[in-house]
């Protein structure tokens, strides 16, 4: 595992901003692709990324972005970290490209797990937490779920069986960012209390500002410490978190701006950017 000793949090938030810059590209230059939840995930996945995963080592950490057409979240982190191209950044979607619409193992091995059709990544975690369990590795498993996707079956038997097996080398991030598509979860299918259920299938449970890097980082090395459970980040964010007309609109689950559209959030992003110490 990698952990940086001394977190720099400004540091992180404007490697953050980069990345939600990248983001917009990304999706504008593909003119396809989900803004909203990449936005909401962003700053947890630059931390886990900058902070946590060691992806020079066979032998580390693994992330499951299960909630995959987050992905332009994580192929941004990836570039930060050098192991996606400049080029490829405007390759996103695009025919023979590695950074397909939603995470490929085969294309781009990083990614961990193959995933897109949803409900299915914390099966893999307890999976993979259970083999590391077997061969006594010390590495844990993080697993990334939107909160929309708690209405699938499958997540529930994950946790039941993740918490009979007392699976603490595994953590899940929900990604509580309010919207499940384009309406808001509870109209869908009400989840709370959340946590209270989550606490009585046998897990730790923290309920964190997901946008906080601060929070993130308190979150993430305190359960560390924690033996016995596995353990769930309920990360409270922001749907389309940084571009001011995105923000809480439903409408950009899956909207591609506009040409104008995309130069007012290029805009606001690069303002924030030059507020920085980048």
């Amino acid at each position: 595992m990698k952990k940086i000793l001394n977190v720099n949090y400004d540091d992180l938030r404007a490697t953050a901003l980069k990345n939600r810059l990248k983001i917009l590209n990304m999706v504008h230059d593909g003119a396809s692709g989900h803004l909203g939840g990449a936005l909401s995930a962003c700053d947890i996945i630059t931390y886990l990324g900058e902070c946590i995963i060691d992806y020079d080592s066979d032998e580390r950490d693994r992330f499951i972005l299960s909630k995959g057409h987050a992905v332009t979240a994580l192929y941004a982190e990836l570039h930060e970290l050098g192991i996606v191209k400049d080029e490829e950044l405007h390759t996103f979607r695009k025919l023979n490209s590695r950074l397909s619409g939603h995470t490929n193992r085969e294309k781009l091995p990083e990614t961990d797990v193959t995933t897109g059709l949803l409900g299915q990544g914390l099966s893999y975690g307890v999976g993979m937490a259970f083999a590391k369990k077997l061969k006594k590795s010390r590495d844990t498993v993080y697993v990334m779920i939107g909160d929309g996707e708690t209405h699938e079956g499958q997540i529930w038997e994950a946790l039941m069986e993740a918490g009979h097996f007392k699976l603490d080398n595994l953590v899940l991030i929900i990604d509580r960012n309010g919207l499940c598509s384009h309406q808001p979860v509870e109209n869908v299918i009400s989840i709370e209390p959340l946590a209270d259920r989550l606490e009585s299938f046998g897990w730790f449970v923290k309920d964190i500002n997901g946008h906080s890097m601060e929070e993130i980082d308190s979150a993430i090395t305190s359960l560390q410490s924690q033996y016995g459970k596995p353990k769930c980040i309920i990360a409270h964010t922001v749907k389309g978190k940084g571009i001011s007309f995105m923000e809480n609109d439903g409408q950009w689950h899956r909207n591609i701006p506009t040409d104008e559209q995309y130069e007012i959030a290029k805009a606001e992003l690069e303002a924030q950017i030059g507020g920085t110490n980048v």
